[in-house]
């Protein structure tokens, strides 16, 4: 069995943070999924596919054009050779990454690209269902979670180091909207595995989530 960690949880919990940092610790490769949704709702925005045309948007998700460049401790995503690194963190891509991953042929495009990422050195994957539905298997799974206020909080402050103006209101109601849509859709909705830790981060520095996921790579035997 390869070394698995897959870090699940819903938007805002933090899982992109922890996950470099685990990656980065351990040498492991990273696998952002969230990021490939993101890409599919972004590509059929830009060639102006309607998201309600599911065949239309998993023909999109299966020929995605995407490279992970991992450099000097970051990644860079490449869209058709374009760099949209910081357009996939965007609220409206993460709207449209949304509403497509509730369409289960979207799913299905994207399930086997996601398991390839599996590597010998180990992989650290992030989304909402690896431990669940990608990875079920996994030796080591985490459950990420926040209160909806808290993750509105670091939203806010996120968007505003990047210069954009935005209303903790409604960044509040997009989560709740997005937790209620990932939670109940009828394919791989959001919920932690059976055998994952769930850690509630509202009130955790990241290094104290970091040592509590590293203290569970070495209770597994994955890490010394």
């Amino acid at each position: 069995m390869k070394p698995v960690l897959t870090i699940d949880g819903p938007s805002g919990s933090g899982k992109g943070t922890i996950a470099a940092r685990i990656a980065l610790d351990t040498g492991w490769m990273l696998l952002d999924s969230g990021a490939l949704y993101r890409l599919t709702g972004l590509a059929c925005d830009r060639k102006d596919i309607d998201l309600e045309d599911e065949p239309a948007v998993a023909e999109v998700a299966r020929n995605l054009d995407v490279e992970f460049d991992q450099t000097e401790g970051s990644t860079r995503v490449l869209l058709e050779q374009v760099d949209v690194t910081a357009t996939i963190r965007t609220e409206k891509v993460a709207a449209l990454a949304s509403r497509v991953a509730k369409l289960p042929s979207v799913r299905d495009a994207l399930l086997q690209r996601q398991r390839d990422f599996a590597a010998e050195q180990g992989l650290v994957a992030d989304g909402r269902d690896m431990g669940t539905v990608v990875f079920p298997d996994a030796p080591a799974k985490v459950y990420l979670t926040a209160s909806a206020e808290e993750r509105a909080k670091r939203r806010v402050l996120q968007l505003k180091e990047q210069g954009e103006k935005v209303d903790y209101e409604t960044i509040l109601a997009d989560i709740k909207a997005r937790d209620d849509r990932d939670m109940n859709r009828t394919v791989a909705p959001l919920k932690p595995a059976a055998d994952a830790i769930e850690i509630d981060s509202s009130k955790l520095s990241i290094d104290e989530v970091i040592q509590r996921v590293e203290r569970l790579l070495i209770e597994k035997g994955l890490i010394k």
